[in-house]
């Protein structure tokens, strides 16, 4: 495990403009840096640099991150690889606080090596084996396509791969996926008598495989195990032949199956991906609008395929930023991606793709199916399902859109909705003010404490100075947003950050990254400095104390009077009077 000293040391010595300037062109504006994102396709910069706060965001696809963050997205590099490459750039030596990094990074060497190797041998059977050629000849897969894809066949031996490495026994067969022990302790190969898929990661490293059979047998596909190296709920098939092409056009088809990818490739849809015998994850479709801002997603038109559909939505709206597009098309009954361009050619599927539905209309669309919005009841229904979603989105134009789609469905005002779901949207938060009074509504509090969680993001070096704050307020809290700020304040006091992009990179195990990273994106235009900071801060923790005391009396005075609550109330009443003269103090000092 690489020191998180060593990091925040790593990133204070590099500067990003450097970093991403070696792969980006940048040009100065104010105190920033712009130029046109890497990570999709774009004439005018929306490609944010901020040598100041080290961090990088794109207002135009909400890619964001620090100068790690950066290399891992761009080049496909894994965490440690990416700091290994930065230091090697700054000229300073990773260290290691015991062997297990360096056994790690041999452990997966060795099981990539293995799977590559399993990879090599099963495209060399493939090339014997005239069933299986015959197979995909069928499925009108041509020896280019076969070869772009690396398929390959697994002979339907127990023990095939013996001929492909040294020792049978080698330990990495199995914890690489290809071999199984039995109970008595037998081993034998995984896949047998199979069409042999390799999955790649985004670098091109063989990681697993996914496997059908060609007769009538069960199970009909069937994919490697989760390993150190394969993890099905991260990676997607054909991503990465299907990178450049992405770029290129500029979007993304997302489609059910592998089959589905391959047949879709040769036709000359190069950009299509799909899961891998799992649901779509916000984290795959976060990925794919790193790297373009339109995703098709194009599914079967049975249960299965409108069920994948309704997940796919589940995954986007979290993660999709307003200048990002998805839309949704379900293929006629009894097709899919493969049969229909085999029977129709490519124009076929272009026809249903010119079809998608925009991600506006299929939010309201797919809910009501099966509903009859005439009904009050139904239209109830079609509010509570859509509650979840859209509360888990960002708070930004789109949501707003969403909710007057769903608002003129349901046949319900659009601030009902917000209000029944307990939305608010996002707006800059107000400058220090004095806390005449207390904020009484939960919508003023969260304000409050977004500002601070803002500020303390923003300006690191600024939560020492809150320390005692901090704990009154938020030590032991249960809150989401309570734990941010504890968890930002005892980070930041911990490695001595001083700019955001350190900060949010010494953040990167917590449960709440992603938004300490939007967080980080979001303000990287805002001007000003800590000083402008520090007062608001002051005042957002006097309104704070202020509701506190506030709350306190109200509770006293309702109970019946004793010597010791009379002076409690008196300490407690000179205390309010002090908080709320302490921005005017403040200022005059």
């Amino acid at each position: 495990m690489i020191p998180r000293g060593f990091i925040q040391d790593l990133l204070a010595r590099v500067d990003i403009v450097d970093v991403i300037g070696r792969y980006v062109a940048l040009k100065k504006a104010g105190q920033n840096y712009i130029g046109l994102c890497p990570f999709h396709g774009e004439k005018t910069p929306s490609f944010t640099v901020s040598p100041s706060k080290q961090f990088f965001h794109c207002f135009g696809c909400g890619a964001h991150g620090s100068a790690i963050g950066f290399l891992m997205d761009h080049r496909g590099l894994a965490y440690t690889e990416a700091i290994r490459e930065l230091a090697q750039q700054a000229g300073m030596q990773v260290p290691e606080d015991t062997g297990s990094d360096r056994e790690g990074a041999a452990r997966v060497r060795g099981l990539t090596e293995a799977l590559q190797r399993a990879s090599d041998y099963y495209r060399r059977k493939l090339r014997d084996a005239p069933v299986a050629i015959e197979y995909l000849k069928r499925r009108g897969l041509t020896g280019p396509t076969a070869a772009r894809f690396a398929l390959g066949y697994a002979p339907d031996a127990w023990q095939s791969l013996r001929e492909a490495f040294d020792t049978y026994e080698d330990p990495r067969l199995v914890e690489a996926g290809l071999v199984i022990v039995g109970d008595e302790g037998k081993r034998y190969d995984r896949f047998r008598g199979r069409i042999m898929f390799p999955i790649r990661n985004r670098r091109g490293a063989v990681i697993g495989f996914g496997a059908r059979v060609l007769d009538g047998g069960e199970p009909k596909y069937l994919n490697s195990p989760e390993t150190p190296v394969f993890h099905k709920g991260q990676e997607l098939y054909g991503l990465f032949e299907a990178q450049e092409a992405i770029r290129r056009r500029q979007r993304v088809i997302v489609c059910e199956g592998y089959m589905d990818v391959i047949q879709l490739a040769q036709a000359g849809f190069e950009e299509c991906v799909a899961a891998l015998g799992t649901a779509i994850t916000a984290q795959h479709v976060g990925a794919l609008l790193r790297l373009t801002d339109q995703v098709i997603f194009a599914f079967d038109g049975d249960a299965a395929g409108r069920k994948a559909a309704r997940r796919a939505l589940e995954a986007t709206l979290p993660v999709i930023a307003d200048m990002k597009r998805a839309s949704f098309v379900l293929l006629p009954e009894g097709e899919d991606p493969d049969s229909l361009v085999r029977s129709g050619g490519a124009a076929a599927f272009e026809d249903q793709l010119a079809r998608a539905m925009p991600l506006s209309r299929w939010f309201v669309a797919s809910l009501a199916d099966g509903k009859d919005l005439e009904q009050a009841e139904d239209r109830a229904s079609l509010v509570a399902q859509a509650k979840p979603l859209l509360v888990a989105m960002p708070p930004a134009a789109l949501r707003m859109q969403l909710i007057r789609e769903l608002a003129e469905a349901a046949r319900t005002p659009p601030g009902d909705l917000e209000s029944l779901f307990g939305l608010k949207p996002w707006r800059r938060l107000p400058e220090a003010r004095r806390p005449s009074s207390p904020p009484r509504h939960t919508a003023e509090v969260e304000d409050l404490k977004a500002r601070i969680l803002q500020h303390l993001i923003a300006y690191p070096e600024l939560a020492r100075e809150f320390n005692a704050h901090i704990a009154a307020e938020f030590a032991g809290a249960e809150q989401p947003i309570d734990r941010q700020i504890a968890e930002v304040w005892r980070t930041a006091t911990l490695v001595g950050s001083t700019s955001p992009g350190a900060l949010v990179e010494a953040l990167a195990d917590s449960e709440f990254a992603e938004a300490y990273r939007r967080i980080a994106g979001r303000d990287l235009l805002l001007e000003g400095d800590a000083s402008g900071a520090r007062e608001d801060l002051r005042a957002g923790f006097a309104a704070l104390e202020l509701r506190r005391v506030e709350n306190e009396l109200a509770e006293l005075v309702r109970e019946p009077l004793t010597p010791e609550s009379k002076e409690r109330i008196r300490e407690l009443s000179e205390r309010r009077v002090r908080l709320k003269e302490m921005p005017r103090q403040t200022g005059a000092t």
